[in-house]
């Protein structure tokens, strides 16, 4: 009998021990934090043997193959000894799709993917397919194969799970944009996270398709390099070097594999990046067969995605809207784009090697004052406080919105959006989220 070791016993490494256990492998799941009860429970249930706060190198030294958490760094002590035994490390989307023959639609890039692919998911339940959403969202890919299979799978994929998967084929592959971040987890080079993010393309065939922004630099350079096989589909805000999506004369417009279009503001979601997204989404969609009118009608219904953009409340005349899941640069960058009254922006947290030069522009120009929230806000003042803009330093999720309280004035917004991961403070970017939500909402 094989032997499979799982490290890290989250929603992937506990979907994962699940589905090796159902094919047959000798599996043993080892974490070095405390594994949740619901985990716990799971693996119970399965009669999986665990372990926390500790890893037993015998047990997984002598694995055949090491399923790895996406969340555990190449240069973790284990992962490290792994390696030098030579053993092999995949991810669990990788080992899962060895086990299905669904169609995968995966999506990746460095801005958009969550809210990109709970719009194609939203648009497949609204046309009555059977659609399982996994990856970075939803619930494990492995567990769902292995419990609750589905005709169509939607993937969120970040560059931590590609650079584990080797023979995994995206039937519909989409990239979305590709700008700086987690290069902390790629030794500080841009190449190595670049490279990370175009495995999203490999072993693809003529039979599947690979959807693209066509006006990004770096994808259009990386571009040149590979042999693409699937059939392209690239999309971008204007129709311009042969993209097959775009906008033009406020006609959102898609020209293959079957021609579609709707009015641009009849889209639920707002932003210049969200154009894009609605247009990777349509355009997937559509290759999948879905009629024309249910993707115009989910489109126009979509409610959005929690923790991104979200309309939290109005208190005194100022809106609150949290954004926590902008992590990067970029992302915060297209968060003011979209601000439409001047804005008490919150940034900061653990930085990633970030470079903010690229919002210093949109900073001076949207905000009315920056409010610093992170154990360590030292770089935060090295950038921006030059600028001359009122700013505040705190280091609680309560702090920062007492805060922001004195200092917005009627009529303008509070945005968090802070450009940074937020394990300094918070366990994850969901509880950030929340806490400002809770915080803003009992003002």
């Amino acid at each position: 009998m094989s032997k499979i070791a799982i490290l890290g016993a989250g929603e992937s490494g506990a979907g994962a021990a699940v589905l090796a256990k159902k094919q047959g492998f000798d599996v043993f799941v080892s974490d070095m934090s405390r594994i949740s009860d619901k985990y716990k429970k799971l693996l119970d249930d399965h009669q999986i043997e665990w372990e926390e706060g500790r890893h037993s190198e015998d047990r997984i030294l002598d694995a055949d193959e090491v399923i790895k958490s996406p969340g555990i760094p190449d240069t973790a002590p284990m992962i490290v000894k792994v390696k030098a035994r030579g053993i092999r490390i995949i991810s669990e989307i990788e080992f899962a799709g060895r086990y299905t023959d669904s169609k995968m639609i995966c999506i990746t890039g460095s801005n958009g993917k969550t809210t990109t692919t709970s719009l194609i998911y939203h648009i497949f339940r609204e046309a009555g397919y059977d659609a399982g959403l996994a990856g970075n969202i939803g619930n494990s890919l492995a567990l769902q194969v292995a419990e609750e299979p589905h005709a169509y799978y939607i993937i969120e994929l970040s560059s931590f799970q590609l650079d584990n998967m080797y023979d995994f084929r995206a039937d519909i592959a989409i990239l979305l944009n590709i700008t700086p971040d987690h290069l902390d987890r790629y030794d500080n080079k841009m190449q190595n996270y670049v490279d990370a993010k175009m495995r999203i393309i490999q072993n693809q065939t003529p039979q599947d398709a690979f959807i693209y922004w066509n006006d990004d630099p770096i994808i259009s350079r990386e571009l040149k390099k590979y042999d693409i096989k699937a059939i392209q589909y690239p999309f971008s805000e204007l129709k311009e070097r042969g993209s097959i999506g775009y906008i033009e004369e406020g006609q959102y417009t898609i020209e293959k594999p079957t021609p579609f279009n709707m009015e641009q503001e009849s889209l639920s979601l707002s932003g210049r990046h969200n154009v894009y997204n609605s247009l990777a989404a349509g355009i997937a969609t559509n290759i999948a067969g879905i009629k024309k009118d249910v993707i115009r009608r989910a489109l126009s219904e979509f409610p959005g995605v929690e923790h991104r953009l979200e309309k939290v409340c109005t208190v005194r005349g100022v809106q609150y809207i949290n954004d926590s899941k902008a992590t990067n640069v970029d992302a915060c960058w297209y968060a003011l784009e979209s601000m439409k009254t001047k804005t008490i922006l919150i940034i900061g947290g653990k930085d990633k090697g970030n470079d903010y030069e690229p919002i210093k522009p949109l900073v001076k120009e949207k905000c009315a004052g920056l409010v610093y929230l992170g154990a360590d806000n030292q770089k935060l003042h090295d950038n921006f406080d030059a600028l001359g803009l009122p700013v505040r330093d705190t280091h609680s999720m309560r702090e920062c919105i007492e805060a922001c309280y004195e200092m917005a004035q009627p009529g303008m917004t509070v945005l968090l959006s802070p450009c940074c991961a937020s394990f300094d403070l918070f366990k994850n970017m969901e509880d950030r989220g929340e806490q400002f939500k809770e915080l803003a909402r009992n003002l």
